[in-house]
């Protein structure tokens, strides 16, 4: 028996559902984002190099969100048509995964533009990061008729660019205090 409730296979079960509900929450996250994006705190921030415009974090996101939410699909069906005990487990798995990330991700808008709690958030998007990692290896291992590896590599590749985006704010915009000048090449760098 699964521990995740089976409102969250029947709404992988259904395509549009399961496409549906991460595009909906980014939608929903990216409200915040939208004003603080906006706001002194983050227009006054030094952006790390090859920090794209950001009218592209929405259509990105989007096509992100909608494969990851079809891969979900493939997964519940691989879930549901599986022969042997270890076939269940691993979709299982996979599931536990995909919904685990899909928690860290609505986590960290909150996080970095809501709290702006920046260096927080970059513990939350490396965490994300592995546990994305982990599911696309689980999913790959999947009895689907097209290969999960596919709707999450991009996935994959944005959280890496996404996780230096993120370093990069904390890096360029350190507080400085009393003693830790070094940290920035001040007057006291060793």
């Amino acid at each position: 028996m699964s521990p995740l409730p089976e409102i969250l296979f029947e709404v992988a079960r259904n395509p549009i559902l399961a496409v549906g509900l991460p595009i909906g929450l980014g939608a929903a996250s990216g409200f915040i984002t939208g004003r603080t994006s906006r706001s002194n705190w983050f227009t006054t921030m030094s952006p790390p190099p090859g920090n794209p415009p950001k009218e592209v974090f929405g259509p990105v996101w989007t096509i992100l969100y909608g494969l990851m939410g079809y891969a979900s699909h493939l997964t519940v069906r691989a879930f549901d048509s599986a022969v042997t005990p270890a076939g269940t487990e691993q979709a299982d798995q996979a599931l536990q995964l995909y919904y685990a990330q899909l928690a860290l991700n609505m986590l960290w808008t909150p996080l970095f533009f809501g709290a702006k709690q920046k260096e927080v958030a970059l513990g939350n998007i490396l965490a994300l990061t592995g546990t994305v990692v982990a599911m696309t290896v689980k999913m790959h291992g999947l009895n689907t008729p097209f290969s999960t590896t596919w709707f999450l590599a991009p996935y994959c590749a944005w959280l890496g660019y996404a996780s230096y985006l993120n370093a990069g704010f904390v890096f360029l915009n350190r507080e400085v205090g009393p003693g830790t000048e070094w940290l920035i090449g001040g007057n006291n760098a060793l």
